[in-house]
């Protein structure tokens, strides 16, 4: 070997320990980076799947947090509430200590599911919500097929909170358990199978203590609790089209677990498996008017991130 081509060859060795250790550091560098922006791993339809729940996940925030604390996410949180307009009627609640407990950690769950999926994608800003006690008494007059009197209040005790917190949680639930299938890149998958964990908590500790006072009347209307969640459930199957998703706290024998027993304190299929929903189906419940393109209820003026936009879209040009 030449002695020019031994010094280059030496020279080399010489430099490889340092040029590994330079590769190893851009990788790592790569890698935090990677982590650090949760979105550089996340596509397109990914990314219409995880903003789509941020409407109901902006739902659930300001009206646990306004129900136990008497404010929301512009008094805890308004860079998530990002600018958008203040909910309609949403008001402190008349609870216990242990309920108002519970929707408080609720309420700062919500608030955390918001950072979540706003650290993963650009997101939105809060959407107009119309959280009233008229949207919920509407709600309830429609489960019932008539108009209940006095209208019913979300806000005034422990019993009619609880039974309007019944109609949220689970919504965002099967959509959850619906979006996963679709889901591409292992972020958004992780992601949302922890929204979809804490979400079924919820509805799992709403259904417990709706079941603890099942056959308790609600007054001044007389109605059993049990009556109430079923209503709400069936009125939910209707708006959504698409079958039985949903079902109250006691149903036939035959629909319950195994076919075998009426106590249904947990929502599931034939294998006791979760119910999904498409966010047309979540757009036709939380509007309330069985259209996905019909803004309504809980969303005067529809939801927001295009899949929402997109059926919007199509009401104004038929309107054109």
């Amino acid at each position: 070997m030449k002695l020019a081509q031994f010094s280059a060859l030496f020279f080399l060795l010489l430099l490889l320990p340092s040029l590994s250790y330079a590769i190893e550091a851009t990788n790592h560098e790569f890698f935090m980076d990677c982590d650090n922006n949760d979105n550089y791993h996340v596509g397109k339809s990914d990314v219409d799947l995880l903003e789509f729940p941020l409407n109901l996940e902006y739902l659930e925030a300001e009206f646990f947090l306004w129900a136990a604390f008497g404010r929301g996410l512009d008094s805890f949180s308004p860079d998530l509430a990002a600018g958008g307009p203040p909910p309609i009627g949403a008001k402190i609640a008349k609870l216990s200590p242990l309920i108002k407990d519970v929707i408080a950690q609720f309420g700062f769950q919500e608030v955390g599911h918001l950072r979540a999926i706003k650290k993963t994608v650009a997101g939105f800003p809060r959407p107009l919500l119309n959280l009233s006690a008229e949207s919920f008494g509407t709600i309830m007059n429609d489960a019932f097929g008539h108009t209940l009197e006095p209208p019913f209040n979300p806000y005034a005790n422990d019993i009619n909170f609880l039974l309007a917190s019944y109609v949220v949680p689970y919504v965002g639930l099967t959509g959850y358990v619906g979006a996963n299938p679709k889901l591409q890149s292992p972020t958004a998958k992780k992601l949302a199978a922890g929204l979809l964990g804490v979400e079924s908590g919820q509805d799992a500790v709403l259904r417990t203590l709706l079941y603890q006072r099942a056959i308790e009347k609600v007054e001044p209307y007389g109605i059993p609790v049990a009556e109430f969640t079923s209503r709400i459930s069936k009125l939910r199957n209707k708006l959504g089209h698409r079958g039985l998703k949903d079902e109250g706290l006691i149903v036939k024998p035959k629909e319950g677990a195994e076919g075998k027993i009426k106590g249904n304190v947990l929502a599931g299929d034939k294998h006791s498996l979760a119910y999904d929903r498409t966010p047309e189906e979540i757009l036709r419940i939380v509007y309330g008017t069985g259209k996905e393109n019909k803004p309504g209820g809980f969303f005067p003026k529809g939801g927001d991130g295009r899949i929402a936009k997109s059926h919007l879209g199509k009401i104004k040009k038929s309107e054109g």
